[in-house]
């Protein structure tokens, strides 16, 4: 991903954060009264504000920091989503088997990591392109793979099973995993309230989701 810092917005300040998935649909209303609905984006993307998790003159410094050695909107980070940043829900514990991410063939040796978001009135399938280091664990056909059995591009999310560990064909590959979602700044300017001299805030913080 061109553009983008490996580096991730500080944890502290996410706290109070506001946002979530944003989806672009267009609806028409007929003169009969009923409804046409049409999904112009395929995928949801994230958007936030990270406002209101400043509060300390510290914390104003921090985000000022991280503002310019971002060059504002210009270059890409890291931002850990308060509610969603793991395989699984966020009071549970990562399972090798929380996601499927492929089946084997006994050819192919890499596999992006995803995240499946369904019930049983539909599916969405999500990229996980930002992976936390040291968190992917892989599972085959449900057995978990020693750590040495695969690689995890943290940049990308793509696992690539080392020679002699490629899954056979028609097994599963299940992964669990924590995960950062890619953002930038949705603005190249930060307004600071100093309200007194060791407190403050910044009103707005606008992040949004860079889509690979």
């Amino acid at each position: 991903m061109s553009g983008f810092h490996e580096v991730r917005f500080p944890l502290r300040l996410a706290l109070g954060v506001s946002g979530g998935p944003v989806r672009r649909t267009d609806i028409v209303n007929l003169s009969n009264g009923r409804e046409n609905r049409n999904q112009r984006w395929r995928n949801s993307r994230r958007s936030y504000d990270a406002g209101s998790g400043v509060k300390s003159i510290d914390d104003l410094y921090a985000v000022l920091e991280f503002f310019e050695a971002r060059g504002g909107q210009l270059y890409g980070f890291r931002f850990r989503d308060p509610v969603d940043w793991k395989s699984c829900a966020p009071g549970r514990d990562v399972s090798a088997t929380d996601q499927p991410i492929g089946t084997g063939d006994g050819t192919t040796a890499a596999f992006q990591l995803t995240k499946t978001y369904g019930d049983a009135g539909g599916s969405w399938q999500r990229r996980i392109v930002k992976p936390v280091a040291g968190s992917v664990v892989i599972a085959v056909g449900g057995a978990v793979k020693p750590f040495s059995s695969y690689e995890v591009d943290t940049a990308t999310g793509i696992v690539t099973f080392a020679a002699g560990h490629i899954p056979p064909a028609g097994v599963p590959v299940t992964s669990g995993y924590e995960f950062d979602v890619p953002v930038r700044f949705d603005t190249d300017r930060i307004d600071v309230n100093l309200a007194h001299f060791d407190a403050g805030r910044i009103p707005t913080i606008p992040l949004t989701e860079i889509l690979a």
